[in-house]
């Protein structure tokens, strides 16, 4: 009886060992599932941030150059319209009508109205 308790023992270590062994192999492809899916996570992460780079480097250029268009044309506003005012002041036209005559001392209401237009 004891050869036959020894044999139901190895038996019931080998079910048991094949359990195991399932288990093991069950375990072994879900962590390749998950190595997988992190590694196809951490491509799809790289390739997102890479491209937000790429649009907040546009984002910047867009606005550096909006800053700029803004910049130069506030510069070059004021400056005409410095210069204009400085031409009326040594006695010149600047209104539409009379533009570039000599005004011969006396103020011109449409150069006036033009130049208040322009400093609003």
């Amino acid at each position: 009886m004891k050869e036959r308790n020894f044999l139901d023992k190895i038996m019931e270590f080998e079910q048991q060992l094949d359990s195991m062994h399932k288990q093991f192999r069950g375990l072994m492809g879900f962590v390749a599932e998950m190595t997988e899916n992190n590694h196809s996570l951490q491509l799809e992460n790289f390739h997102l941030r890479k491209r937000l780079e790429e649009m907040d480097e546009q984002e910047k250029v867009a606005l550096d150059i909006q800053q700029l268009e803004k910049k130069s044309s506030t510069v070059d506003v004021g400056e005409g319209v410095d210069n204009l005012a400085r031409l009326y002041n040594e006695g010149f036209h600047v209104c539409n009508v009379h533009y570039g005559g000599t005004r011969k001392g006396e103020d011109c209401l449409f150069c006036l109205s033009f130049l208040n237009k322009q400093n609003v």
